[in-house]
């Protein structure tokens, strides 16, 4: 996820229109962008009964899904296509900056943003209201970055948690209605065999990334390879060495090595046991400085953001996604995508894609307060339906 360090922060509201999002689904604008940027060729509902049974009832209805592709949010139109309902989603304001276009197409289909590097209290205080209005289902979700692993489930974040308690308060208070949040399951499945589609981007990557080590008629071992050639290049031209130990152990050293010289560089102090933690207050201390102190250098500050995303793809490793025994077809696809986002700062998304969409049982929000020191299971309900749906879903994949 990129920091904008070129502008300061601006909200930007939803459109709350209907005209719009109604001729981007007539349109089927949305099937024609996913198969041609995303590689999503096609999809299938499951239990959406769940999703249409909570708009009968018109309940706030909070969508809950895992992200592990820039697809996700377009995805979960379809969804809704079919419950014949528009939604509002939250979105990275970063998103918005990409291009003219690009903001215009979220905003008109719903989107609206949150700053991610501070507090957004507009941000926030729109999902409550939508939630709370049962004006639309709102999608948030509660990973809050992607992964690019569709059999992993992230921590979720306490933000999600907040919004819905909130807007079931304020539903309950004002409109005596109740607020629901639905797990949601994105699973991608290769259309095809992705055997010579992987080789041939492996091909590319080895020559890009100049590994000359013998070619292995394994395409998970040259996956491996890369990844441990790739991290011997980092740590060369970070540390001046490549570093003894595990895959696992060496790339969180060089995060945290990383992160002590941006603090050490940017006069900051971040210091946290928890790591996705003092990335994240990282970012926020490198948007605060680029415009609250005049005197720091830009272009410093762009080389800190630099080096704050490589932490980001250290830290999200999952060093046991291709261990043999468990290696699927998509993992494989997946792993070589992300490779290829480290190495060129884009995927290749030709390869074709099927993308299930699987709603779990509804989580009613409890709308009166929590007890001081304890809190409603809704985060643990959400990540066992999602972690379970995700489970069942991955034996779908074909094994490699």
């Amino acid at each position: 996820m990129s920091v904008v360090l070129d502008r300061p922060y601006r909200f930007i509201p939803p459109h709350r229109g209907n005209l719009w999002p109604s001729l981007i689904q007539r349109f089927r604008i949305v099937d024609y962008y996913l198969r041609l940027k995303e590689g999503v060729h096609s999809f299938e509902c499951r239990n959406i009964e769940a999703f249409e049974h909570a708009l009968e009832e018109q309940k706030g209805i909070l969508l809950s899904p895992n992200h592990c592709r820039y697809a996700d949010p377009l995805v979960m139109g379809w969804p809704a296509r079919l419950a014949k309902t528009h939604v509002y989603a939250m979105a990275s304001w970063h998103l918005f900056n990409k291009s003219w276009l690009d903001g215009f197409a979220i905003r008109k289909m719903g989107g609206f943003s949150i700053n991610r590097e501070a507090s957004d209290r507009q941000s926030l205080e729109t999902a409550i209201d939508i939630l709370s209005s049962a004006e639309r289902p709102l999608i948030l979700f509660p990973e809050g970055t992607t992964s690019r692993m569709n059999d992993r489930l992230k921590d979720l974040l306490d933000g999600v948690t907040f919004i819905a308690r909130s807007a079931a308060r304020r539903s309950q208070k004002k409109h005596g209605r109740s607020v629901v949040i639905l797990p949601v399951a994105i699973k991608y499945l290769c259309k095809t065999d992705c055997t010579s589609w992987v080789e041939e981007q492996l091909d590319q990557l080895e020559i890009f990334l100049k590994a000359n080590h013998k070619k292995s008629p394994n395409k998970v071992d040259r996956v491996g390879r890369l990844l441990e050639h790739w991290l011997n290049c980092q740590e060369l031209k970070i540390l001046g060495e490549v570093k003894p130990g595990s895959f696992q152990e060496r790339r969180l050293q060089l995060a945290s090595e990383i992160m002590n010289r941006i603090d050490e560089q940017l006069g900051t102090s971040t210091d946290s046991e928890d790591v996705h933690g003092r990335v994240r207050s990282i970012r926020s201390e490198i948007v605060l400085k680029c415009f609250e102190e005049s005197s720091v250098d830009i272009s410093v500050l762009k080389s800190a953001t630099k080096l704050v995303v490589l932490c980001q793809e250290l830290i999200t490793f999952d060093d046991d996604y291709l261990v043999d025994g468990g290696v699927t077809d998509v993992r494989l696809v997946e792993t070589t995508q992300r490779l290829q986002e480290i190495c060129f700062g884009k995927a290749r998304q030709n390869f074709p894609l099927h993308a299930v969409i699987q709603f779990g049982d509804q989580i009613d929000v409890p709308y009166c307060k929590s007890t001081r020191g304890k809190s409603y299971p809704l985060v643990e309900g959400r990540r066992v339906q999602l972690e379970y749906m995700l489970m069942q879903l991955s034996q779908e994949a074909l094994p490699c």
